[in-house]
């Protein structure tokens, strides 16, 4: 989990795409939002969700897997909902990241 969530992180920090972290580690409020915002079929058969989750405001966007094959077809941005910077390969809110 740390090292997708390191990855999630690394490539927004680099793409300077500006992102709200949200701890679930350490926050309960934070746990009780990501857990109710997941939608049902995006959860295990057993257990909760685990991070890292994306949102976009309250729009549940995917998990690392879901993210990791945005990133591998250059569709990040379309992914996150976010435009994309002129120049970049593809074509306003926040991203927030469960963590």
């Amino acid at each position: 989990i740390k090292k997708q969530q390191q990855d999630v992180l690394g490539f927004l920090e680099a793409n300077k795409i500006e992102f709200e972290e949200k701890d679930i580690a350490a926050n309960e409020e934070n746990r009780k939002w990501m857990r109710e915002n997941v939608p049902e079929d995006s959860r295990p058969a057993s257990g909760n969700p685990l991070p890292p989750r994306l949102f976009n405001d309250s729009r549940y966007l995917g998990d690392y897997n879901a993210f990791f094959e945005a990133r591998e077809n250059n569709a990040v941005y379309a992914f996150l909902g976010l435009t994309a910077p002129p120049g970049s390969k593809v074509g306003e809110h926040l991203p927030t990241l469960s963590l």
